[in-house]
């Protein structure tokens, strides 16, 4: 039987390591606009997002926008919008990614609270769908076309 890992890597996809936090959440590194950050991959989470106060750490622009945030206990969040980074994982990229910003302090907080460092960002499902993921919970890791 054939092994998942060189099955995708025949099909193209490119493999990232995920570091399991004492929460049970998935952290990875990522770079936006060649800005290293921690980030989360949250299949809950429907659109990704960056904390509001690293907006300025990876030089993002935002706009305004009429999206309400909530999760992880909090809600009704007033949000603003990033829109075309560049997005990279090690030696896999793209250049048009989105963001949605808001106050991510509550998940870091919770964090804090197990003795886990802080995240910059959250990456949901609409990224997990539109890269085609697959998650190996087994081997602690993710693919993305």
């Amino acid at each position: 039987m054939m092994q998942l890992r060189k099955f995708l890597e025949e099909q193209e996809f490119y493999r990232i390591p995920l570091k399991k936090l004492a929460t049970g959440h998935y952290l990875f590194s990522a770079k936006i606009n060649g800005v290293s950050g921690d980030f989360i991959l949250d299949t809950g989470a429907s659109t990704s997002c960056v904390g509001i106060t690293d907006s300025t750490h990876f030089s993002l622009i935002s706009e305004e926008s009429i999206i309400k945030a909530a999760g992880a206990g909090a809600i009704n969040m007033e949000t603003m919008l990033s829109r075309k980074n560049d997005f990279s994982i090690k030696n896999w990229s793209i250049s048009n990614m989105d963001f949605v910003l808001f106050d991510l302090s509550h998940v870091n907080e919770a964090l804090s609270q197990v003795n886990e460092n802080g995240i910059h960002g959250i990456i949901g499902a609409d990224f997990l769908k539109e890269y085609r993921a697959v998650i190996d919970y087994g081997r602690n890791c993710f693919y993305v076309k």
